[in-house]
């Protein structure tokens, strides 16, 4: 019996919605009285040890180049033959692009209840009952699993991450890797100081900039924030700004601590997309602009001189 945590690796770094879901299992394998053990696959793995500092018990390293390159057929044959041998009772994983593409399919193989997009730790009282984000995050529902094995996608920035001391037993895991059916044979990297499913803050901008040119403040701002870019989706269709940068209910979905949105007038695809952000700040010269209505924040103006000002203002706190 055990908790199985999928930690996943990008240039031998785990990613921040692993470390968040290697947290999160810790925690789960504590309330239920065992232990919480990682898998980890491909060759560019990086200190596997310190994942101890996370909770974790021992990391099972399947060490194949095959795996270096994605493929989510391989990835579930691989994790569902570590947590068959592992004895997993709970698989946890982040529910980013990765772990929506590999639960479903673990999901099957191995006939266990998936819960995907949790946002708080399981109700172990009478049950378990893991609550999660339904209506794209307008509402919350509460999902019993009572099949043997469970599984458990995590919404990033849903969990903190919570480090300790400690190192882990890390064992090279006895698996037959398959060939992969897609073959990879070039990669193009998104550009930016910070990934945009990872950060913490996001500053995007809409069709209020009027046109590409005029983003030079958008990414100062996004700079001196460390912050991510971001941009609704007439903005990414327009070619303004590569589709990567795209959130909403068609782009990607994310829930960062702090969400700067720029003449973005907040339509509901939009909403659907960013709606989980702790803070959303919402700058725009038109009043009756629907995203006021869900802002933490809100500033009625000329973003044009509004966004310079607060760049030099931030410069200035920071020193």
């Amino acid at each position: 019996m055990s908790v199985l945590i999928f930690a996943d690796i990008a240039e031998g770094q785990v990613k921040k919605s692993s470390l968040e879901a290697l947290s999160y299992g810790s925690k789960v394998a504590a309330q239920l009285g065992t232990t919480a053990e990682a898998v980890v696959l491909g060759d560019n793995a990086g200190d596997l040890a310190s994942l101890g500092k996370y909770g974790v018990k021992k990391v099972h390293h399947v060490s194949s180049s095959t795996l270096d390159n994605f493929d989510a057929q391989v990835y579930t044959k691989v994790i569902a033959e570590v947590a068959l041998s592992a004895g997993a009772d709970v698989i946890v994983l982040s529910n980013n692009l990765n772990g929506k593409a590999i639960a479903p399919r673990l999901s099957a193989r191995l006939k266990a209840g998936l819960v995907s997009g949790a946002v708080a730790l399981p109700d172990t009282a009478s049950g378990f009952v893991v609550r999660k984000n339904v209506f794209s995050g307008k509402a919350y529902a509460n999902i019993s699993v009572s099949t043997p094995v469970k599984i458990i996608s995590l919404n990033s920035n849903a969990y903190p991450v919570t480090e300790g001391e400690g190192t882990a037993e890390v064992v090279p895991a006895n698996v037959t890797v398959d060939a992969p059916k897609v073959k990879v044979t070039g990669s193009t990297k998104a550009s930016g100081e910070v990934s945009l499913t990872e950060a913490e803050i996001v500053v995007s901008a809409g069709r209020g900039l009027k046109g590409p040119e005029n983003w030079g403040m958008v990414e100062d701002l996004a700079h001196v924030l460390h912050a991510a870019t971001a941009c609704s989706r007439p903005v990414a269709d327009a070619d303004w700004r590569p589709h990567h940068e795209h959130v909403g209910q068609t782009g990607f979905a994310i829930a960062p601590n702090l969400y700067v949105a720029i003449g973005i007038s907040g339509a509901i695809q939009h909403l659907a997309g960013v709606n989980r952000s702790k803070v959303i700040v919402v700058i725009n010269k038109d009043p009756e602009a629907p995203f006021f209505k869900a802002a933490d924040y809100g500033i009625v103006g000329d973003a044009f001189e509004i966004v310079p000002k607060m760049t030099e203002a931030i410069k200035k706190i920071k020193g």
